[in-house]
């Protein structure tokens, strides 16, 4: 079955979108990657999906709009990723505006912003959407979804393999070896912390909002990292939590900056120095880093780090990276055939033909769910569409 998977990520920087076909087993599924592309938000619908994210009071009649013009965006990457209408069936994670991780006694929730029925209507094809739902609905995290398909697109080598994506928010997949005792046992998976959240953040105040990130990370490159603030952050709560975990910007958003910002200040004119801009995108490149290493290193050892996500294009990042990491290979995951915008709207494809077969796509080990699930909402075009179209691969 062909299928078109859509995927825009905490960074709220545009559209990823995948064509694939999937067919065999679904746990260990034959596919291949028939195109792919990345279509950028207009700058005014980004900059009201971050204001909206940022906990910008919004009068509804707004939100409505930013919905509508949310899945027409949707729409058009779809169509300029499968112009001749080949896939069968679509996976649309739509927007995060607000994650709420379970917490004691209360359950957790997260809002994906899109219009699933209008969106399989301008498509003419069935889409499933919501897929954070169910697992919330059975007390887990509701995220990371990616790991079950990492799990079942990607083959086990001899020992532990790592999955890093550093979208805006920076997550784990631990893959078990092949053979061997561990060989049995689950996938893991969770957020370690920001990635480009804070970055991008620094980049459009640092600029007065003339860039919005550090392209190829020139600009930390020219900065110093604060080595002993790094060390500090690194002891903050939801970095020494255990997983189950999940995070976003709600907690390292534009608040969680302006605090990392004033104790990079106070520590420049402890020396008698101003802060420079170069000097904080390079200690915030540093703490994305140094967070992700610092996981790693409490649990199984990876064998490799592959490295997805935007944040793979920052060569600072990359080599803090393999400066912390020790005792594992970092390489890119495009290294494999999966480019660095490819991977989690491929995931999405993937939980979509999931749901179409009824196949749980929720992992218990990395969500902390009470059991797994079948994940997401199907709704199909009233007009135009003919259902699903079953094909022979």
């Amino acid at each position: 079955m062909r299928v078109l998977g859509l995927m825009s990520g905490t960074s709220a920087d545009g559209i990823d979108a995948v064509l694939a076909r999937f067919g065999g087993r679904p746990e260990r599924p034959a596919w291949q990657l028939l195109h792919s592309v990345s279509l950028p938000y207009p700058a005014g619908l980004r900059d009201q999906l971050l204001a909206v994210g940022q906990g910008q009071p919004t009068p509804a009649a707004a939100l409505l709009e930013l919905a509508e013009a949310l899945t027409e965006a949707q729409a058009e990457a779809a169509r300029a990723c499968d112009p001749g209408g080949q896939a069968e069936l679509v996976g649309c994670h739509g927007q995060t505006l607000w994650h709420r991780p379970p917490q004691a006694g209360r359950r957790g929730a997260s809002w994906q912003l899109l219009q699933g029925p209008l969106l399989a209507e301008l498509l003419a094809t069935p889409v499933v959407f919501d897929f954070r739902a169910q697992d919330l609905a059975l007390g887990g995290q509701g995220a990371p979804l990616v790991p079950a398909a990492d799990g079942a697109l990607l083959p086990a080598i001899g020992g532990w393999r790592a999955l890093l994506n550093l979208g805006g928010i920076a997550n784990l997949t631990l893959l078990p070896p092949r053979s061997g005792p561990q060989r049995l046992s689950p996938i893991q998976g969770w957020d370690c912390g920001p990635a480009n959240s804070l970055l991008d953040l620094a980049v459009s105040q640092f600029s007065d909002g003339r860039l919005s990130f550090d392209a190829n990370g020139a600009w930390a490159s020219q900065g110093l990292i604060n080595e002993a603030l790094v060390d500090q952050w690194l002891q903050e709560p939801y970095l020494q939590q255990a997983p189950p975990k999940s995070t976003g910007r709600e907690l390292f958003g534009s608040l969680d900056l302006a605090r990392r910002l004033q104790a990079l200040e106070q520590a420049a004119h402890a020396r008698g120095e101003s802060l420079k801009p170069a000097d904080a995108l390079a200690s915030l490149t540093a703490f994305t880093a140094a967070a992700v290493a610092q996981d790693l290193h409490r649990g199984p050892m990876p064998l490799e780090l592959l490295v997805a996500g935007g944040g793979a294009r920052n060569h600072l990042l990359m080599t803090e990276l393999r400066r912390r990491c020790r005792g594992m290979a970092v390489r890119p995951l495009a290294e494999l055939g999966i480019g660095d915008c490819e991977r989690e709207a491929l995931a999405f494809a993937l939980l979509a033909w999931w749901h179409r077969l009824g196949h749980a796509g929720s992992l218990p080990s990395v969500t902390g769910a009470r059991q797994a699930a079948v994940l997401g909402v199907c709704t199909r075009p009233r007009r135009g569409g003919a259902g699903f179209r079953h094909a022979a691969d």
